[in-house]
């Protein structure tokens, strides 16, 4: 019984991804979020859209999207590896570059939207959408911050989905379990990317 109703649940969570994820990115180029860290020790993640300045150099100035291999390909320099880097540090790089071709440059990077650092509930939870991933967050703190269950959530049967790899892994939180003080190492930390589905 408990086979059966993982398979339709597994089925039912990809065509929920399929459609909440084309919406989500729509979303997310839209709305964005400036990073809560300060540019000084915020780590640059995919798809993160960086503004990057050249002082008096308009054709350098401008706005990247950090590619899925963690690179920006930037004009006169070529690919640059931004992810895991502080804002800080890829200026410098980016400085340390161009003086083959400029005298003295001055240059300014910043984060212009953060879409590395979020994870996203969707299902029967109040307020599905996607959510800043705030330091240590748990399964727990995240349905909370999503405004709880609804009154037709199945509590035993949330799943977070998590691409490890290049590969998506399901992992299961029983809310049941949890609150009579089962599997309470179940209610894992958090990490950017995962989606939370509650069916």
């Amino acid at each position: 019984m408990h086979i059966k109703k993982l398979k339709i649940f597994t089925g039912f969570i990809t065509i929920f991804l399929f459609v909440f994820s084309n919406t989500m990115l729509a979303q997310d180029s839209a709305t964005g979020s400036q990073p809560k860290e300060s540019q000084e020790y915020y780590k640059i993640g995919v798809n993160d859209v960086l503004g990057i300045f050249v002082k008096d150099e308009a054709a350098l100035t401008q706005d990247m999207v950090v590619m899925p291999d963690g690179r920006i390909i930037f004009p006169m320099i070529g690919e640059i590896m931004a992810q895991g880097h502080s804002a800080i540090d890829l200026k410098n790089t980016i400085s340390e570059k161009l003086k083959e071709f400029i005298k003295n440059p001055v240059v300014t990077v910043m984060v212009r939207q953060s879409n590395s650092r979020r994870i996203y509930t969707i299902g029967n939870v109040s307020r599905p959408g996607p959510y800043p991933l705030e330091a240590d967050m748990t399964v727990l703190q995240a349905l909370s911050v999503a405004g709880g269950f609804t009154e037709w959530a199945d509590r035993k049967y949330v799943m977070v989905v998590r691409r490890v790899n290049g590969k998506e892994t399901m992992l299961r939180f029983n809310y049941q379990d949890f609150i009579a003080g089962k599997n309470l190492e179940n209610n894992m930390m958090l990490a950017p990317g995962d989606t939370i589905v509650v069916p």
